[in-house]
Parts: structure tokens; C-alpha cells; sequence
């Protein structure tokens, strides 16, 4: 529970727009009358999922993908957006089918993340899959997606590893140890 008042929102401006995202312009007034500008993402109203697969044989599944902001390939869990009118599990479900090729029995939540408070409001539900059966679904990336198997007891190695770098890999992997753990 916040301990101030949250500010007074005077005004809400569509600033810049692309296809994919728009960039808002918030008219703030702070509760001690400072009066501010903030520029986010424009909310979408979607929020997206990513999991952390572990196989019976005790074997973490990551894809390597292309990613244009660092223009490079790297390392990380299936991830995606929610569907309208879908739950965060079922979508969970559905982007393992279509990143990886398998579906989860068993679905951990192990916690809501937000990328960057500041300028986003979309959130993240990090899940642990566990039970893992062979399923297909075809997916949107414009190229098959490298499955990398990495053994759960060498997660810590992974950490280090040049091209996983995602900070939401990162955590959703931290969180998953050390739920495996309690």
C-alpha cells in the first residue's frame, strides 16, 4: 500500500505511435503540487507469460532466438503474450507447444514481474513446468527456434553464459531454484 497519495493524472496524450507500440505523455500533479510530465508505453491490456521447463530427466529447455534489440541470438526461456480470453496457464501451455514442443501437466506460478515499472505497466506470470508431455503447436517466429537442453544441476553455470543475458530469464530462473529448493 503506497504511503503517499498517488498523483493527479490532468492529462493522457498519445506522443508517438509505431505498429507495434504507442508512447503516452502523463500530465502528473504530485500531491505537494510539483507538476511533472512522464512519458511510458501506452498500456495494451496484455501481459505476457514465460516458463521455465524442466524435464523428469532433470534438464532445463531454453530457445536461442533472433533479438532485434541487441541484434544477436540469445539464450532463454519460452515466453509469449496472453491471448484475449485466455488464462495465464493456458497460455503458458499453448507458447511451450509452439516454442518448444511440449506441453506441462504441472504449472508452478512463481511470480508476477513488471520489466520496468517506470515505462511499462504489462506483466509477466514467470511459471516452473514440470510433467512435461510431446505436443506441436505451430507458432509466429518467422524461424524455427534452437532447443538448448541445460542440466538443472549446471544452473548455476548458466548464469554466466555470454548470450543469456535477459533479465527475465535471469529471475525466473533465480526464483525457480530456489523454489526447487524449499
Amino acid at each position: 500500500m503506497p504511503s503517499k497519495s498517488l498523483p493527479e493524472i490532468l492529462a493522457r496524450n498519445t506522443v508517438a505511435k509505431s505498429r507495434l507500440f504507442a508512447i503516452e505523455a502523463l500530465d502528473l500533479r504530485f500531491s505537494n503540487g510539483e507538476q511533472r510530465t512522464y512519458e511510458r508505453m501506452k498500456p495494451s491490456g496484455r501481459n505476457a507469460v514465460m516458463m521455465v521447463p524442466i524435464t523428469e530427466n532433470g534438464d532445463l529447455l531454453l530457445v536461442r532466438e533472433y533479438a532485434a534489440g541487441t541484434e544477436n541470438y540469445e539464450l532463454g526461456f519460452p515466453k509469449g503474450l496472453i491471448d484475449p480470453g485466455e488464462s495465464a496457464q493456458e497460455a503458458a501451455v499453448r507458447e511451450l507447444k509452439e516454442e518448444i514442443g511440449f506441453g506441462a501437466h504441472s504449472l508452478t506460478p512463481l511470480k508476477d514481474v513488471v520489466l520496468a515499472p517506470s515505462y511499462f505497466s504489462s506483466r509477466m506470470t514467470l511459471f516452473i513446468a514440470q510433467d512435461l508431455y510431446s505436443e506441436q503447436l505451430e507458432g509466429d517466429e518467422p524461424e524455427p527456434l534452437e532447443l538448448v537442453r541445460w542440466p538443472l544441476a549446471q544452473a548455476e553455470e548458466l548464469l554466466t553464459h555470454l548470450d543469456f543475458s535477459e533479465a527475465r530469464s535471469i529471475t525466473a530462473l533465480l526464483l525457480a531454484l530456489r523454489h526447487l529448493q524449499s
